[in-house]
């Protein structure tokens, strides 16, 4: 089996779980001689952006096209070596590697008869707590929790929450609003959900804000707070961590393995987000957790984008014990619900380990990409 073809597919898709924003992502598709297809993405999240990572995927293609696919290791490297110019420290040829390695990853199984989750060596994990991974934006504390509510009310175990999001909910930027919401929250979902609170590209705090608002939730127990500080910030997380208890999480937003080493070198972070369609694919996201594990610390899957970054993500997080959570958008969007013939979901508040079927073991309705062509 070789690839004979490499398409990129830029779309454009309403995205109910971010205040009904329209949000961008690049497929990718790559065809086999023997008319086998396996689809990537890049989570590029803005038009520029996306027509920018499409270009590079099509001049990425020559180190791709005439490839056993089966090889990955070596196709990813070929492209790295590529990128040695324009990529060095990740950007936009991030995303392009990212998107052909998840796709040729998906053609390994294929080829091999055997789940990418095989490919790593196989789940470490009977099943994963999925929590609701949601936006908060209306304006009422009581509605937002209600919401909430009735998200759980399906078994979901836990939710994390972005403040400084579209909408009306101005979390974020007062104290005592985000106390009361952290209480009210708790209050109504129990001492046994998990609460997480991401704080968005909004939120400014310095670190005496940070701590601040921390040791306040912290009367009320949130599980982890994610980019108080943004995402580079050593000196700032060095102060927070000594003088808060929660959890730490930040990563998100690097794109290499030296990235994710340098933050987690700091000591100061708890939970290293990684997106396998950011950082490089599968084959970036193996790397980054085995450094996780090494650190004794947790990894957290980033997968708030298409069903194929969320069989991706699946699969790693099933592979190795430095993850411990997997989280689900709670809204239907294209993106998830029509991308695929078989949506992802929960039973019971639980994911479990993709069905061992070959590659990422999806079957992308390529009239849902047509329709959301950008």
């Amino acid at each position: 089996m070789n690839v004979t073809s490499v398409e990129p597919i830029p779309v454009a898709y309403p995205e109910p779980n971010d205040f009904g924003a329209t949000r961008y992502l690049c497929l990718v598709k790559v065809t086999t001689d023997e008319g086998a297809v396996g689809w990537g993405e890049a989570i590029t999240q803005f038009p520029d952006a996306n027509h920018a990572v499409a270009r590079l995927v099509e001049g990425m293609a020559e180190a791709v096209v005439g490839r056993d696919p089966v090889h990955t290791e070596a196709i990813w490297r070929a492209l790295k070596d590529r990128a040695w110019w324009y990529g060095y420290g990740g950007g936009l040829a991030s995303y392009a590697i990212a998107a052909l390695d998840i796709a040729l990853w998906d053609l390994k199984g294929q080829a091999l008869g055997r789940s990418v989750l095989d490919l790593l060596g196989g789940p470490v994990h009977e099943r994963l707590p999925a929590i609701a991974s949601a936006h908060a934006h209306h304006e009422s504390i009581p509605e937002m929790v209600d919401e909430t509510v009735g998200w759980l009310s399906t078994g979901l175990r836990g939710v994390k929450v972005g403040f400084g999001k579209r909408g009306n909910a101005r979390l974020g930027y007062e104290h005592d609003r985000d106390v009361e919401y952290v209480r009210a929250m708790r209050e109504a979902i129990g001492p046994d959900r998990a609460l997480m609170i991401d704080l968005g590209i909004a939120i400014k705090w310095d670190v005496a804000t940070a701590v601040r608002r921390v040791r306040a939730f912290e009367e009320h127990r949130i599980d982890w707070i994610e980019e108080p500080l943004g995402a580079w910030d050593p000196e700032g997380y060095a102060t927070l961590r000594a003088k808060t208890q929660t959890s730490i999480a930040y990563g998100e937003k690097e794109w290499t393995l030296e990235g994710f080493e340098r933050v987690l070198a700091t000591g100061t972070c708890d939970v290293l987000g990684v997106d396998p369609a950011r950082a490089e694919g599968i084959t970036g996201f193996k790397k980054v957790v085995d450094r996780v594990e090494a650190y004794r610390r947790q990894a957290n899957a980033h997968a708030w984008s298409s069903a194929i970054t969320t069989a991706a993500s699946l699969a790693i997080s099933f592979s190795t014990p430095a993850c411990k959570v997997f989280e689900l958008k709670p809204l239907p969007n294209p993106m998830q619900n029509d991308l695929v013939s078989e949506p992802f979901g929960h039973v019971d508040g639980w994911v479990l380990p993709p069905v061992a079927r070959p590659g990422l073991g999806i079957t992308v309705d390529e009239s849902v990409v047509d329709r959301y062509r950008a």
